[in-house]
C-alpha cells in the first residue's frame, strides 16, 4: 500500500509542473478538437430548438393573456347606457 501511495503522490506532483500541463494540452488539443467538430451539429441542433421551444411558449403566453383580457371584457358590464 506505501508503494502505490508514494506513486499516486509523485504522478500528482508530476502534474503541477508547468512542462507537464503545456505538455498534456498540446497532446489532447487534437482529441478535443475532433470531438468538437464531431459534435457542432448537435450543438447547433440543440440551439435551434431552444429558440423554437422559446418561441412557442412565448406565443402560448400571448394567447393566454389575450384570451384572459378578452374574457374579463366580455364580464365588464358596458358604461354605454344604450
Amino acid at each position: 500500500m506505501m508503494l502505490r501511495e508514494k506513486l499516486i503522490e509523485q504522478c500528482i506532483q508530476a502534474m503541477k509542473r508547468d512542462d507537464v500541463k503545456k505538455e498534456l494540452k498540446q497532446m489532447f488539443h487534437p482529441v478535443i478538437d475532433m470531438i468538437m467538430q464531431e459534435i457542432y451539429p448537435y450543438i447547433y441542433l440543440s440551439v435551434v430548438f431552444v429558440m423554437i421551444s422559446f418561441l412557442l411558449t412565448l406565443s402560448i403566453f400571448i394567447l393566454l393573456l389575450r384570451t384572459s383580457y378578452f374574457r374579463q371584457l366580455a364580464l365588464v358590464p358596458s358604461l354605454n347606457p344604450d
